[in-house]
Parts: structure tokens; C-alpha cells; sequence
């Protein structure tokens, strides 16, 4: 008969705890405040796969469209006999064309914190680039961790698409581009999704969709915390909101309380006063030069940017000083 270990109930019951204690720091904290990692639970992922797909969203669109048109020169940077290293590997779409404009990448290694996730999509893959070797790392992206080590004699290539990038604020982005540059190693390259200032007009539609999807996206968070951390948000009592915050260059999303009350989360109470909100995510816009400034900081050099064709989403190649 098998033995079966309790480690994966021991686990779950930790990354309970730890979300718990996190919405606790959040909300004792003045102003209010929430981790934008939160939003994606099993429905907060469903509806942000359906934000993607929805007319005012431009960022996923802008970056597949500069990154189809740009494969063949991205493909260019990469040696011969490289491992791709992804940081926070999502859906298999965008590394595709990477893989396909450029056949002499030995090694894949993605990298995301849910191990299942990354399994799945491996296997996707290693059907279609059957040569191709995967080496699946489950670990935070944003901090330090160890490369397989039949990758490690190999020149590597970080791949980080998206805006994610956005979402740190400056000095934890200076802070994860360095990090990168320590795990990649010595005349390593990075390419890297960088969203930018636009007209405002545009942001504030991606962030604010005539269907309600986005909204539908941030109250889901206090729905997940009634759920997780034994809470009593009453959801029609809060509502979304969205802007562009103008000397900060960044969007900010955040839930306003309609109303003076009071919400319980795991036996503690606290005070909402009518208007005041919970900061749940910050979305960084950058200039050109904005982002190589940044860069430049954390010891990388930008070798090579692209746009798509309304200049609303970047692609940068960054090289190691």
C-alpha cells in the first residue's frame, strides 16, 4: 500500500494562514491596502483571461502584435544552444513565437509558483517541440532561486512579457531586474514587456470596460477573503475604481466603501468611513526612457526596443553592463 504524505494539507493550510495574515497587515494598514498577487483564485483567473479578450484592453494585443512582427529580430539575440529562462510563465501563446522564430534554443525553463500550472503547460509543449528540452522551475519569480542544473553551463535568455513589470513599484522593479541579472549570469540578455504613457483616454477604458469585467476582477478579491478568511465584505457596498494617476504615471485601482461600516475578517473588525478605499494594484506606465533609466539602475543596458504600431506597448532587449 502507498504511504501518502500530509505535506500537500500542511501546505495549503500555510498558504491559508499566510493569506490571512496578509489581508490583516492590508486592512490594519492606513490607507487600506491589498496585494494585487490575491486577485488570482480560480475565478479571479477566469475573469482576467476574459479581460484580455475585451476591445478596450489594448496591452495584450499591442504586445502579441510587436512581438509577431519583431520575432525574427528578438530571435536574432539569442545564441545558439541557449536556455530561455521565463519569469512568471502564464500562457504558452507569447513563448511560442519565441520558439518558433528561434529553433536553436536547446532549453525552456519556466518559471511560476504553481508547479501543476507549469506541468500542464510543459506537456502542451513538449508535444509540439518535441527536440526542445523543459525544465519546469516552481518557485517565486521575484526572488532568488536556482536554475536546473543541466541548464546551467548554457548561455541564457530571460524572457518576462506582459506589464507585469508595472506592477512593482520602482525600487521593487529595480529590485527584481537585478535579481534577474544575478540567476541569468554573466552576458545574459533579458526581453521584457514595458507598457507606456499614452493618452489617457486609453488607460482609463482598459481599466474601466464597458462590460464591468474589470470591476466584476477587483471585487472578486473581497469575495475570495469572505471565502478564505472567514469574512463578511458585503460585495454591493464597495465598487471599483480606476485611474491614472498622473504624477505618478501609473494606473491605480482601488474599492471605495458606498457607505460608513463595519466588516469582520477572522474575528476582527474594521471601520470603513463612506468614500474610503482599499488600494488593490498599481499599474506602472513608462516613457522610453523612463524604463532604460530604470534598468540602467539594476545593471542592465537596453540593446534594442519595439513598438507595436500604435506605440502603446513596448518589447525591450536589455544586456548586462
Amino acid at each position: 500500500m502507498k504511504k501518502f504524505s500530509a505535506r500537500p494539507r500542511e501546505k495549503a493550510a500555510a498558504e491559508e494562514n499566510s493569506f490571512l495574515q496578509d489581508v490583516l497587515t492590508g486592512l490594519s494598514s492606513r490607507p487600506k491596502w491589498m496585494a494585487a498577487k490575491h486577485f488570482y483564485d480560480a475565478e479571479g483567473s477566469k475573469l482576467f483571461e476574459r479581460i484580455m479578450q475585451l476591445p478596450e484592453y489594448y496591452p495584450t494585443r499591442s504586445e502579441m502584435q510587436t512581438l509577431r512582427e519583431n520575432a525574427g529580430a528578438i530571435a536574432s539575440l539569442v545564441p545558439e544552444g541557449a536556455a530561455l529562462v521565463e519569469f512568471g510563465s502564464g500562457s504558452n501563446a507569447k513563448i511560442r513565437l519565441l520558439l518558433e522564430a528561434a529553433p536553436q534554443i536547446a532549453a525552456y525553463v519556466p518559471v511560476d509558483i504553481s508547479a501543476e500550472y507549469l506541468e500542464e503547460q510543459a506537456q502542451e509543449l513538449r508535444r509540439d517541440f518535441p527536440k526542445l528540452k523543459i525544465f519546469p522551475v516552481a518557485a517565486d519569480f521575484t526572488k532568488r532561486f536556482d536554475l536546473p542544473a543541466k541548464v546551467r553551463a548554457m548561455p541564457r535568455v530571460g524572457f518576462f512579457p506582459g506589464s507585469t513589470i508595472g506592477n512593482f513599484e520602482p525600487l521593487a522593479a529595480v529590485s527584481f531586474l537585478r535579481n534577474a541579472a544575478r540567476i541569468l549570469g554573466e552576458n545574459a540578455s533579458l526581453v521584457i514587456g514595458v507598457d507606456l504613457v499614452k493618452d489617457e483616454k486609453i488607460l482609463h477604458a482598459a481599466y474601466n470596460d464597458a462590460e464591468g469585467v474589470t470591476a466584476a476582477f477587483n471585487l472578486n478579491l473581497l469575495a475570495r477573503i469572505n471565502r478564505e478568511a472567514d469574512a463578511d465584505f458585503d460585495l454591493a457596498s464597495f465598487e471599483h475604481r480606476a485611474f491614472f494617476n498622473t504624477k505618478r504615471e501609473r494606473i491605480e485601482m482601488h474599492l471605495v466603501s458606498r457607505k460608513s461600516q463595519t466588516v469582520t475578517v477572522g474575528g476582527e473588525p474594521f471601520e470603513f468611513e463612506p468614500g474610503e478605499t482599499i488600494h488593490t494594484e498599481n499599474s506602472y506606465k513608462y516613457t522610453r526612457d523612463g524604463f532604460k533609466n530604470l534598468a540602467r539602475q539594476a545593471g542592465w543596458i537596453e540593446h534594442a526596443l519595439w513598438t507595436d504600431s500604435a506605440g502603446n506597448f513596448s518589447v525591450r532587449a536589455l544586456k548586462i553592463r
